[in-house]
């Protein structure tokens, strides 16, 4: 069969692997019924309970498509994730029936034969069509699913959604130009049908496509439901009249309640019947959404009475007993085959392989995505060039002793800050998080620990080439140890504020707000660190609440102590050319200043760096904790 567009559509894919790949094929699931399907919710003004979905009713069967159409506000988004078995919407009230073959739908069950592809494509834009399908092979398969089966599923998707020239090409970054709005939404399709699922729900799989790139994706989808003998539903906007009659069946939503249930060759019929004919050569789609739609409506007690005429024409409709009838006969058989929950009982990937596979993605996403780590070393680079040019050459003299601090604060404190610049890449990677997790791949363990360990490198390179740079021009202790050592707490320090970037982010996935609570909470830590107030001398408040936490406090001192634990600097003389030391140290007969002296003045000791190494690593711990419980708690 050809597309009228010239795409031939899957003529190879059995053909591809020698006939062999049937697990796409549907031969256990014959129908998938809803009942009484009722969602209430609390009005906010009032709280009075609202009802979304008043008492839906449906059935599809096997290798049939579905459109779910209404108006905006219809509740058409909520009964797809209700029948997809998702959260309806906060504090919903659900009462619903949802059968498979007749049995009522076993959730563990549902969710190994069903896959769910989001309205906005949950794709990384850095990463190619083919690398896509791996991920998701590798995130949803089970480990006795070969290399070689994978690889198979693989190219058999690429051709059958006609994706095989743009197999190697990129999906797409704002800054890197990638492949087209349609063929996207077939590399989404594609994603979610690696695991050959039986049920296949799209949400608004058109939205923000041409009529042509619209016709192009359902003609895929459709092409692969009859082959393979799939159940397909899909929330659709408004499609053109090509795209409309490629859908076997229709469920019109109207102000939660049903106007049509039944298939699109009646369509025309039954609105003709009730009085309501749509015109020639209009697209029936068009029309009924009009029809039902009460937004713009300039009578509303006509609109409303018409709509009551819809509702009750639909409940005593013959469509409405067929529906009916086909509900009942399926649950009278109530025959759903062994078969399905003797499947593989190892549904998903298992919890080595998915952090693994994570790494991979993420490591690949990081160095072809410059938005990511790349913009952020370049900036830290002309920080450091900054930093070193204004504190450039310091000698090991009182006069400089206050310059020296103030580098170490600002060494570590703004580098701290800086970390803000993460929160545009995080969120990014949240947001595919959420997505893939609503389609039941991974938890926020995988997604934390992948996270942590692909920007542990890129932190460290960030500070290796910082502190090149910045040390050795501000001439601190000019010894191999002591880089080093600063390099090691500028790392704990980079990873720590990233910490809490994820943290802040976590809690407010906004990027205008978590800049906002990111930055103020630096400013609190900078504050509060013993640079600006010694800690002797802070408010008990301050100092007792957030002092002994505030990880720029342990970045600081063991900056201090790194620089003034070993270092002696020269005294300067008064008018009459006699040595005037700033600091009383044993050293005055020589007229030189100890640094521990200068340490002294901020109440820190020599010798407990590996304490202060251990307290930062709770901390970034803590943080990565709470960011965990936040994703975990959360699920929007």
């Amino acid at each position: 069969m050809s597309d009228p567009h010239g795409y031939d559509k899957m003529s190879d894919i059995e053909k591809m692997i020698g006939g062999d790949y049937a697990q796409l094929t549907n031969t256990n699931i014959r129908s998938f019924g809803w009942k009484g399907v009722t969602v209430t919710v609390k009005d906010r003004q009032s709280q009075q309970p609202k009802t979304i979905l008043s008492d839906v009713n449906g059935i599809v069967k096997a290798g049939e498509l579905l459109a779910l159409m209404g108006p905006s506000g219809s509740g058409k988004s909520t009964l797809l994730n209700v029948l997809a078995h998702r959260a309806a919407s906060l504090n919903a009230n659900v009462k619903a029936g949802i059968y498979i073959n007749g049995a009522a739908a076993n959730p563990k069950t549902f969710r190994r034969i069903s896959a769910y592809v989001e309205q906005e494509d949950a794709l990384v834009g850095s990463l190619t069509v083919r690398e896509t399908l791996n991920f998701a092979a590798r995130l949803s398969l089970p480990n006795n699913v070969s290399k070689l089966e994978r690889l198979q599923r693989i190219d058999a998707l690429l051709t059958a959604f006609g994706l095989q020239n743009q197999a190697n090409n990129l999906i797409g970054t704002p800054i890197r130009k990638g492949i087209s709005g349609g063929q996207k939404r077939r590399v989404s399709v594609a994603a979610q049908l690696i695991t050959s699922p039986k049920l296949l729900f799209l949400d608004e799989p058109t939205s923000g496509l041409d009529s042509a790139a619209s016709f192009e994706v359902i003609s895929f989808v459709k092409d692969i439901a009859k082959k393979h003998n799939l159940i397909v539903i899909a929330s659709i906007h408004q499609p053109s009249t090509s795209t409309f009659a490629m859908f076997d069946k229709l469920l019109l939503l109207s102000q939660g309640g049903t106007a049509y249930s039944g298939p699109v060759a009646e369509v025309q019929p039954y609105f003709d019947a009730c009085g309501f004919p749509i015109p020639l050569y209009m697209n029936p789609a068009e029309f009924i959404i009009d029809f039902v739609n009460t937004d713009f409506a300039r009578d509303r007690g006509e609109v409303d009475q018409q709509l009551n005429m819809v509702h009750s024409s639909w409940h005593k409709s013959r469509l409405a007993t067929v529906t009916q009838n086909e509900l009942t006969d399926e649950m009278a058989r109530n025959s759903m085959d062994t078969e399905i929950s003797a499947e593989n009982h190892e549904q998903s990937a298992s919890a080595i392989s998915i952090p693994i596979a994570l790494i991979h993605r993420s490591f690949i996403k990081s160095y072809r995505d410059i938005i990511a780590y790349g913009i952020r070393i370049a900036m830290y680079m002309g920080l450091a060039v900054m930093m070193g040019t204004i504190w450039l050459r310091l000698s090991p003299d009182q006069a400089n002793i206050q310059s020296f601090i103030n580098a170490i604060f600002f060494g570590g404190a703004f580098m701290s800050f800086m970390a803000v610049a993460y929160i545009p890449a995080y969120l990014e990677d949240r947001a595919l998080f959420m997505k893939e997790r609503a389609n039941g791949l991974y938890g926020p363990t995988s997604f934390l620990i992948a996270n942590f360990v692909t920007g542990i490198p890129y932190l460290f390179l960030i500070s290796l080439l910082f502190s090149v740079v910045a040390y050795w021009l501000s001439n601190f202790r000019p010894t191999g140890e002591a880089f080093f050592t600063w390099v090691m707490w500028l790392f704990l320090d980079l990873i720590a504020a990233e910490s809490l970037v994820v943290l802040v982010s976590s809690i407010i996935p906004i990027f205008v707000v978590a800049l906002a609570g990111t930055a103020f909470a630096n400013g609190l830590w900078m504050c509060t660190g013993g640079f600006l107030v010694p800690p002797q001398t802070l408010n008990p408040f301050w100092r007792y609440v957030f002092h002994y936490i505030d990880y720029q406090s342990y970045v600081f001192q063991g900056m201090m102590v790194n620089e003034f634990g070993q270092r002696n600097f020269s005294c300067g003389q008064n008018a009459a050319g006699q040595c005037s030391c700033l600091y009383e140290t044993d050293l005055v007969d020589q007229c030189m200043i100890r640094g521990t002296g200068i340490l002294e003045n901020y109440g820190y000791k020599t010798g407990e760096t590996g304490k202060w190494v251990g307290i930062m690593i709770a901390i970034i711990l803590g943080y990565r904790l709470l960011g965990w419980l936040v994703l975990y708690v959360r699920r929007q």
